[in-house]
């Protein structure tokens, strides 16, 4: 954990973790941030004025550069997409995957004229540039995927666990589901899945019967499935709630489970499964998982590449979002476009992705869509929302 200690008028935002450019840090999820002011925190927008916009990326950086010049590109074509509508005053400026950098470059920014951040990628550099300019009252949309940052002056734009698992169990209800179990690995991804599970099942009215935890090795988590299993028959649950990743630990806990035709038993999973080996997994036949609205990612990713001559990088479509909420608030002549009364309007925004609003806890609610694994497959049951229900 690294702690950032800025200057005496700074307030410091607390201890965090980095991140790996797709994965959770290694950041203990208690120290999650407040929720943000209700009032106007943020600048106020002057009638006319043109948008003043720092975008703040890693290009420099060798783990992050190809990762920030996706994202340049993305918000550009937000830009791009704004023409005619709203007037953006972009300044790019390079953090080097450094923090002590992010800092002095959200300072550097502000003291020229900027009015709100997007960016950092890293947790660490976005904890670091919102904590730099908290006193200027100006509000950072970052790109990291590492919701521990958020709150304070600090939104963060990808999708989250509590999104994907409230989507999940409010659909599972809605098919009857009544009783689930929940297996994780112990670690920080897996804690933090089976945390946003359960809260979710409490939302839902979902009973949580049983939770399997494994610490990470292949005999561990082939142990774990088959005890998730057991779980399943001795509670009498119907749903089988799964944290783990493709990449991690997925296959083996998904080894050992019976086919879902053949127990009756309803199989979900919190992270992506739009993966060809884990479509080809016998067991996940007829499992749920979330996903983009495909029409609309789909498109974007046509645009992007037609502007570009290569496909977006998958976190690309957070700083383009960043970019449409600022420019959609600033053509309506909102003067509160970059603001947290504005960002955190109830009915939300059009993203690359579908639709999505920004919560006054910092995080991102997403409009996605249910989809199953069938014969090998991707298959949407459940389509994305067009819309907020209740704005």
């Amino acid at each position: 954990m690294v702690a950032f200690l800025e200057k005496s008028r700074k307030r410091m935002r607390g201890v965090l973790a980095g991140i790996s450019l797709m994965a959770l840090a290694a950041c203990d999820p208690a120290l999650l941030s407040g929720a943000l002011p209700s009032g106007g925190a943020g600048q106020a927008l002057e009638a006319g004025e043109a948008v003043p916009v720092a975008l703040l990326l890693p290009k420099s950086d060798g783990a992050g550069g190809p990762v920030a010049r996706s994202m340049e590109n993305a918000v550009r074509l937000a830009i791009a997409d704004l023409a005619g509508k709203a007037q953006i005053d972009l300044r790019v400026y390079d953090t080097a995957g450094s923090a002590s950098t992010a800092a002095a470059r959200a300072q550097q920014a502000v003291d020229a004229g900027a009015k709100i951040i997007i960016g950092p990628l890293f947790a660490e550099a976005a904890n670091a540039a919102g904590a730099a300019v908290v006193d200027d009252n100006v509000v950072v949309l970052s790109l990291s995927n590492n919701t521990s940052i958020a709150g304070g002056n600090v939104f963060v734009m990808s999708t989250n666990f509590d999104n994907k698992a409230n989507r999940l169990l409010g659909y599972a209800k809605r098919q009857g589901k009544s009783s689930a179990v929940i297996v994780h690995q112990n670690n920080l991804g897996g804690t933090v899945g089976r945390d946003a599970f359960a809260a979710a099942a409490v939302r839902n009215g979902i009973a949580v019967a049983e939770t399997v935890g494994y610490d990470f090795s292949p005999a561990a988590a082939t142990a774990a499935g088959t005890r998730a299993a057991s779980a399943m028959r001795s509670t009498g649950a119907d749903t089988l709630l799964i944290t783990a990743e493709a990449a991690g630990s997925l296959s083996f806990v998904a080894g050992t489970l019976p086919s879902s035709s053949s127990s009756g038993n309803q199989y979900v999973g919190l992270t992506n499964w739009n993966i060809s080996q884990v479509l080809a997994l016998p067991s996940l036949q007829g499992g749920w998982f979330t996903t983009e609205d495909p029409g609309r990612i789909n498109a974007f990713n046509a645009r992007y590449r037609s502007s570009n001559g290569a496909a977006p990088h998958a976190l690309a479509s957070g700083a383009y979002d960043a970019m449409a909420a600022i420019g959609t608030l600033a053509a309506a002549g909102n003067r509160n476009a970059l603001n947290v009364r504005g960002l955190t309007r109830g009915q939300g925004f059009e993203g690359a992705a579908g639709i999505f609003r920004l919560l006054p806890n910092g995080t991102v609610e997403r409009g996605l869509a249910i989809a199953r694994v069938t014969n090998n497959s991707m298959v949407v049951i459940d389509p994305a929302p067009r819309s907020f229900g209740g704005s």
